[in-house]
């Protein structure tokens, strides 16, 4: 019997009934971490999110957004939240398209327009018929990296975002890893023209990722 060969696939997807994009996009600070054990069964209609770096206005922004019907705020330590969400009938998920064709989705996180996904897929065959379905959905689709499943265990490069990777460079030029820091996230929040908040964000999870995927074994 030939030994499978499944992929590991890295994609943008974008659309405004995805889950959570009016909040995504009304709450741009926020970062928005789907938990990924809740979408191996979509058919309970219950997902769980973490949330970092909420402000005052997020659960109102939740409670106004078109993609939810019904949301609880499970645990708050501060700067992170854990939620418990259900969808409205209408909203557009990337998870069930993805179990419906063998796959399963390993990690999604909230980016400027909406998710960055990582998708565990048994063949292009999978990825393509997925890229059809996005397609026939009107769901942007852009794939960003792809590689079999025994190069990812072996390592490849780190998955930044073009934002997190200039985020990083800037800060590493500018001296903000040095001891004592030689700038500070507001004079970085100048340089790349974007709020202090945004940098720090894209810092933490640029730094996050590349350690998840140069440090620790998979």
């Amino acid at each position: 019997m030939a030994e499978a060969v499944s992929l590991i696939a890295i994609l943008d997807v974008a659309h405004p009934d995805l889950a959570l994009t009016p909040t995504i996009r009304d709450c741009p600070e926020a970062s928005i971490e789907v938990v990924s054990h809740s979408t191996t069964d979509p058919e309970t209609g219950l997902f769980f999110f973490l949330v970092r770096n909420a402000d005052e206005t997020f659960e109102q922004v939740l409670e106004a957004d078109h993609t939810v019907a019904d949301w609880l705020l499970i645990d708050d330590l501060g700067s992170t939240r854990l939620y418990r969400l259900e969808h409205t009938e209408g909203t557009k998920l990337i998870s069930p398209m993805a179990t419906e064709l063998g796959g399963l989705l390993l990690r999604a996180e909230s980016n400027d327009r909406g998710w960055t996904v990582r998708l565990h897929l048994p063949d292009r065959e999978a990825l393509a018929a997925l890229w059809d379905r996005c397609k026939d959905c009107d769901i942007s689709f852009e794939l960003h990296r792809m590689f079999r499943r025994d190069e990812w265990t072996d390592g490849v490069a780190p998955e930044v975002t073009d934002e997190q990777r200039a985020a990083l460079v800037t800060a590493y030029e500018e001296g903000y890893f040095e001891e004592p820091r030689e700038t500070s996230l507001e004079e970085l929040a100048d340089s790349l023209d974007i709020s202090p908040t945004a940098v720090g964000g894209r810092i933490r999870r640029g730094t996050g990722t590349l350690v998840e995927t140069t440090l620790l074994e998979e």
